[in-house]
């Protein structure tokens, strides 16, 4: 899912500081979660802007980088098992 723009996020803050309304009712009107006109809120209390955080990003596996050596391992023993080739 793609972040929510900028702009969005800040006419949510400025909805919701200018007073006489809910989060419940903010997060209606902009057609969003409640928890995240929360989140908004709270960051940018802390940190002073509403901007996204980069999203995803690949989860490396733990033989990442070891691509060459399994290679020649399964080169060198090519009817091992997984087993023997953990073993290894």
């Amino acid at each position: 899912m793609k972040a929510y723009s900028i702009d969005l996020r800040e006419k949510i803050v400025l909805a919701y500081s200018q007073g006489d309304t809910s989060i419940r009712k903010v997060a209606q009107r902009f057609g969003v979660a409640k928890s995240f006109v929360q989140k908004l809120l709270s960051i940018k209390k802390t940190q002073g802007h509403v901007e996204p955080r980069q999203q995803g990003g690949a989860i490396k596996g733990e033989l990442h980088g070891y691509s060459v050596q399994l290679a020649a391992m399964v080169e060198q023993y090519p009817d091992a098992t997984l087993l023997e080739y953990c073993e290894h």
